[in-house]
């Protein structure tokens, strides 16, 4: 109460003090004009009773002049009028004013001597009179005065009633202030952090439902949002720790955020992780005048974010956003996340012939489908070759900058953008410890040597000490490839190669996701996903549900898909206007013409089979081609009777582990194409050939009609799996391995 009094009587004070000070201008407004009015009113009648004056004065007609005087004395307000000859004397005067003059004598005989014809305000007889005087030219040079005496003491009584409706006004407002005031600290402050207040009690004691407080607009909403991280936070740390005490029960162990960070910390000996990656975790976008921050689509970003968010760091990458460099420091640098920042972001800025050159040429039109065998020509150009040197020159003079005070520092490089990364990281920091994970995969020998640059790109990976896989397979391949295009010493046992005194371990590292961010998206969402009501905003109806989600690309075997779709309509009618496919697909390196042509067709492709089948209020396939943020991916996972990951050639593909994660009710069947190295742990998905269409048409059918049990079973079982091998045990193991490795046999002279 004592600051809603304080906050009363300030706005009281402040509206006193504006009132009073717009009153006395009002007033003194009101005073100049009704003074206006009876200096022009006053002159009007003097000039009028002048001309008259000076003729009955001239024939000394007193008479005349007299009943004139009077007849003055009945104009409004005017009291009347006097006339005086040069030595002051009064000649004649109107009948009601004389007694007036008689008493208030000084007063007049005043302005007579002043000689001057200026009108002044006197009070005469328990009145105001405002003098009028005017001077009359007589012949023979004398002259005459003329006063006019009018009655203004109606003007301080009409001031008066404007400062009394002024105070009157004032009160009223001083109590409707007082009663808004309550009603409003009441209704938007004081209810409203009683309820955060009970939220935050229920919170701790583990009583609250949801993560976001119940208070509302746009006063609260830091708090609100502050609050919701708070409690998101809390909940998590409450999860982990009841999970830590049932694990210790079972004498198990969980990997988990905390347990990363105090892994890392004991590993690495408090030193911080540096990742490396062509795509950034956080990207800022400009909407109108405002500067957003979106998470671009990708597995990596999925599996590394919460790696730095655990570990802290910092992640090099290109810096591809249109408002990117607007947010950024001097170097390039801006902490991320922006709710809770936990790492430093360093953005490398290319331009575009450097990201044209390095990004869409040499690694997408030649890496990509080299590696991928996805039946697309790679293609390899000097020019492209000749920038993609030279942005990973880029690259590792910026790291260099970033581990310049680091002593044996520890770089996670990602992917096949930065082959030659690792060797000149190396020579420049020979005491860096150096890592590359392979998201892709790694073809047989033969395939790879189609690549004109093997050698330099081998040599570049080779300068690692460890080399990271996606599963065995692609381990052996890469040996293979280094066993035919160099010589170099090869330990089969302990895969690893010795190339000039330098010696670079192999090994497969399976990479999972944060088994419980889509729990988190789903908590975020505002109610729990409703299939109706999701379908009802596509403009649709159906009884089952099927989703894939993807970036567009042709390794995601998304027109095998859409066909296996139109087959298993085809081969079972009864789903006709009740199964409906929806595919989420991301847009993806639309500079690329392959890409395009392959846009183009699977747009066409799912016309054709929606005319195919058209009907009213249901479409067999929709098509919803935009950046989907992971909410609302956690949404379609959660209605979906059915997945269907079906890449034509995948290193992993999270996607498969998302929508296992996301399953937390334990409904819904996965269908896994055998060429995604997710198959290799998930197998009890549905393990599909994606060039089989009837086979996959079949899978559908049987994952729609698989008994409940069954279901359950198997999204246990993976989930089990998902769970315990998840990312901060794949990030766990890869530093470990990194940090055990010891420099000195890196230091080998060569045999």
């Amino acid at each position: 109460m004592r600051i809603t009094f304080k906050l009363i009587v300030s706005l009281i004070m402040v509206v006193v003090f504006v009132a009073i000070v717009s009153a006395w201008f009002n007033v003194r407004q009101e005073e100049v004009k009704l003074y206006e009015d009876v200096l022009s009113r006053s002159a009007l009648l003097a000039e009028t009773f002048k001309e008259s004056i000076r003729n009955n004065l001239t024939a000394k007609n007193y008479t005349s002049m007299q009943r004139l005087a009077d007849k003055f004395q009945s104009q409004k307000q005017l009291e009347g009028v006097a006339v005086y000859d040069s030595a002051g004397i009064r000649i004649v005067s109107s009948s009601a004013l004389t007694p007036v003059l008689a008493v208030n004598k000084e007063a007049v005989e005043t302005l007579l001597k002043n000689g001057q014809d200026e009108p002044v305000t006197y009070p005469m007889a328990d009145k105001k009179m405002f003098l009028y005087p005017l001077s009359v030219a007589l012949e023979g040079g004398e002259r005459a005065r003329i006063i006019l005496f009018t009655n203004v003491s109606y003007i301080d009584y009409d001031l008066f009633k404007i400062w009394k409706r002024t105070l009157i006004r004032l009160l009223a407002q001083m109590i409707l202030i007082s009663l808004v005031t309550l009603l409003i600290i009441r209704w938007n402050l004081v209810d409203p952090i009683i309820q955060m207040a009970e939220w935050m009690k229920n919170l701790r004691i583990g009583d609250a439902h949801g993560h976001v407080p119940p208070i509302k607009g746009d006063i609260f909403a830091p708090i609100a949002h502050e609050a919701t991280t708070l409690a998101t936070n809390l909940q998590a740390a409450r999860r982990a720790a009841q999970n830590e005490a049932r694990l210790r029960q079972k004498g198990e162990s969980l990997w988990t955020p905390e347990r990363l960070k105090e892994h890392i910390k004991a590993k690495m000996d408090g030193r911080q992780l540096f990742v490396v990656s062509n795509r950034e975790p956080y990207m800022h976008i400009k909407e109108g005048k405002e500067i957003r921050t979106i998470i671009p689509a990708g597995g990596l970003v999925t599996a590394l974010d919460p790696i730095l968010k655990a570990a802290g760091g910092t992640w090099v990458a290109h810096g591809s956003g249109e408002a990117d460099f607007e947010v950024t420091d001097d170097k390039n640098r801006i902490k991320v996340p922006p709710e809770e920042p936990a790492y430093t972001l360093r953005r490398v800025p290319l331009s575009k012939e450097e990201e044209d050159g390095y990004y869409y040429g040499f690694a997408n039109e030649g890496i990509w489908p080299l590696c991928h065998i996805a039946h697309i020509r790679p293609i390899f150009r000097k020019e492209d070759w000749k920038y993609y040197y030279e942005v990973n020159q880029k690259f590792a003079q910026t790291v260099l900058e970033e581990i310049e005070a680091v002593k044996e520092p520890c770089v996670l490089i990602q992917d096949y953008h930065f082959t030659l990364l690792p060797g000149m990281i190396k020579a420049a920091r020979p005491d860096a410890r150096v890592a590359v994970f392979w998201h892709i995969p790694w073809p047989n020998p033969e395939t790879f040597g189609i690549c004109p640059w093997q050698k330099e790109l081998i040599m570049g990976l080779l300068g690692a000490d460890l080399i990271g896989f996606q599963t065995q397979f692609y381990c052996n391949n890469f040996l293979d490839t280094v066993d035919r295009t160099m010589e170099s010493r090869i330990n089969w046992e302990h895969f690893s190669v010795q190339k000039e005194g330098h010696i670079t371990m192999v090994k497969p590292f399976p990479i999972s996701v944060d088994f419980q961010q889509p729990e988190r998206d789903a908590k975020a969402l505002s109610q729990k996903p409703d299939p109706a009501t999701v379908l009802k905003e596509l403009g649709i109806k159906a009884e089952k549900i099927g989703v894939g989600v993807d970036r567009i690309d042709y390794t995601k075997g998304m027109l095998e898909r859409v066909k296996a779709v139109e087959r298993f309509l085809e081969k079972y009618p009864g789903y006709v206007k009740k199964f409906s496919f929806i595919q989420l697909g991301a847009p993806s390196r639309t500079h690329i013409p392959q890409y395009h042509k392959f846009l183009a067709e699977l747009h066409a492709e799912v016309d054709r089979i929606n005319w195919k089948f058209k009907a009213k209020d249901w479409k067999a396939i929709v098509f919803l081609e935009k950046h989907h943020d992971h909410k609302e991916i956690t949404k379609f996972y959660k209605i979906a009777d059915v997945c269907m990951v079906t890449s034509l050639h995948d290193g992993m593909n999270l996607v498969a582990k998302e929508f296992v994660a996301a399953s937390d009710d334990h409904r819904g069947v996965l269908i896994l194409s055998r060429f995604a190295g997710a198959s290799r742990e998930l197998q009890d998905a549905l393990i599909v050939n994606p060039y089989d269409i009837e086979q996959m048409a079949d899978a559908i059918y049987y994952s729609l009609t698989m008994p409940k049990t069954e279901v359950e079973d198997r999204m246990t079982r993976m989930r089990q799996d998902i769970h315990e091998n998840n990312i901060y045990k794949w990030a766990a193991n890869l530093t470990e391995e990194l940090m055990k490795l010891r420099m000195d046999d890196f230091k080998l002279t060569s045999v």
